[in-house]
């Protein structure tokens, strides 16, 4: 699966996504595109688009796209927390579906 990391999102993550084919906004030249001119980006040539911004299920209108939205939540955006959410995050790209919205916490 292809996946498309925001810039929010530590790069170092990608080296915890085996199995995938995972590059960052910064790979891209992506660098400073707003979310709505992103997320076009990442439609014609991703499948998932993986965040740690709370705010953009909000800002967007995300089931338009035919790229999935994975955000990613956790205390904190350090590299720590995030790859504790690996597990999970592998879990619901196995039964992803075009066009989805999936929040990925820890806990309860």
């Amino acid at each position: 699966m292809k996946l498309l990391l925001d810039e929010s999102v530590p790069r170092r993550l990608k080296r915890s996504l085996d199995g995938h084919d995972v590059r960052t906004v910064g790979d891209m030249g992506w660098s400073g595109i707003k979310n709505g001119q992103l997320l076009l980006l990442a439609a014609a040539q991703f499948d998932v688009f993986v965040t740690v911004d709370k705010n953009l299920s909000y800002q967007q209108h995300l089931t338009a796209l035919p790229v999935a939205v994975i955000l990613l939540e956790a205390r904190t955006v350090q590299l720590k927390e995030l790859v504790a959410l690996v597990p999970e995050l592998q879990r619901s790209l196995a039964a992803l579906t075009p066009r989805s919205f999936i929040r990925v916490f820890a806990g309860p």
